[in-house]
């Protein structure tokens, strides 16, 4: 059926193949593939070499297609490859949803065509045909080995077939695009789109989800829930039914985490809290022995983490107790240089801080047999004093 198309509506596009890359260093031939877009209108055509079909390619080219307009269609119709198109299907399909949100950024409707229907878009299966005649053709005898040489010499072949004079209609492609299409399609947002991806996680145990072997806090009653995440260049953005919950500045380093302090459970934000300079100054608030006790004990670790238990454990008996039984309690236990939780604990239970009592000290003894220190100075020792 003949289709005539409104001025500024659609927009074809699709993937040609044909052309190849020299790799320099080993010298094989790598095949890249050739996209091309063109106007329902005016048959205005453009043209771009891309390493593969993924979909950072597709979003990619979509950006640069637009800029290269300088306006965007109302209707793309594109063919049912996996970047565009998650699910094909002639009723409902499923579009990528990262495709989906480049749509939505340039006020664009998509409408695939329908599987194994190519009249469907004859426009650009036409333009296929021309491109490949006109700009394919004619670097066949041409090596290059990068793309951007390649997209270089395609830009230049585009440009002299969209300015051929059309023999039917007395006009080129580029006149009827300035006169058709470009004045009836959408205007440029402000902004280009920024690819993004987006999977589906489940949140751990450790109320993190995971994306690229990185790991990224979300609110701790998520716990199992799936959710969705779209990330982008710089950001992390986490979504749960539509609506975001949080995002993160996005990192690169594996294996590591990135938690924002109000995602955790109360429990884990007190243990955030536990610095030793933190405990000290509990310490002190239930007297000096406290602290004296407490700074030891952090001191006689290799790692003041391992003492963070005992610690906050003998601040948490002036609870039961009070800081005045403490703070004797503490006094005690450092007059016998017993440095540990059980210790203090022991003498609280047992009322031993109650006690009055001064620690031990050594006793003189006075004897004729016991000589002193002075006997052994050897200023002081005389040889005659000595008896056989």
């Amino acid at each position: 059926m003949h289709q005539d198309h409104k001025a500024g509506e659609r927009l074809f596009v699709d993937f040609a193949d044909g052309l190849w890359l020299r790799d320099p260093a080993v010298g094989i031939m790598i095949p890249v593939s050739l996209f091309v877009a063109v106007w329902g209108a005016s048959g205005y055509l453009y043209a771009r070499a891309l390493p593969g079909e993924d979909l950072r390619s597709w979003v990619d080219v979509h950006v640069k297609c637009f800029d290269f307009f300088g306006c965007v269609p109302r209707i793309e119709v594109p063919d049912n490859l996996k970047a565009a198109i998650k699910k094909a299907c002639r009723y409902e399909p499923d579009i990528n949803p990262t495709f989906a949100h480049l749509a939505e950024h340039y006020g664009l409707c998509v409408l695939p065509a329908r599987p194994r229907r190519p009249k469907d878009k004859a426009k650009v299966e036409n333009g296929v045909l021309l491109a490949k005649r006109w700009i394919m053709a004619r670097l066949r005898n041409r090596i290059f080995e990068n793309l951007a040489d390649l997209n270089e010499a395609i830009t230049a072949l585009a440009l002299d077939f969209n300015n051929r004079p059309m023999k039917k209609l007395g006009t080129n492609r580029k006149a009827l695009f300035q006169e058709l299409d470009q004045p009836a399609a959408q205007a440029l947002p402000e902004h280009p789109f920024e690819f993004a991806e987006w999977k589906t996680v489940r949140v751990g145990i450790n109320y993190h989800i995971e994306f690229d072997k990185h790991f990224y806090s979300v609110p701790y009653a998520l716990i199992h829930r799936h959710l969705e995440v779209k990330a982008t260049s710089g950001l992390v953005e986490i979504y749960k039914d539509g609506r975001r919950i949080y995002s993160h500045p996005r990192s690169f380093k594996e294996h590591a985490y990135t938690t924002c302090p109000q995602h955790m459970p109360p429990s884990h934000q007190k243990y955030l809290e536990w610095t030793p300079e933190r405990i000290l100054y509990w310490a002190g608030k239930h007297g000096p022995s406290v602290r004296e006790l407490v700074e030891k004990i952090l001191a006689s670790r290799k790692f003041p983490e391992q003492a963070y238990r005992s610690c906050l454990g003998i601040v948490r008996l002036a609870q039961r107790s009070g800081s005045e039984r403490l703070e004797h309690a503490c006094r005690r236990a450092l007059a016998y240089s017993s440095l540990n939780y059980r210790s203090v604990k022991n003498i609280l239970q047992k009322g031993l801080d109650k006690i009055t009592e001064t620690p031990p000290t050594q006793a003189v003894i006075q004897h004729e047999n016991l000589r002193g220190a002075t006997y052994y100075n050897p200023e002081s020792f005389n040889p005659g004093e000595q008896s056989l």
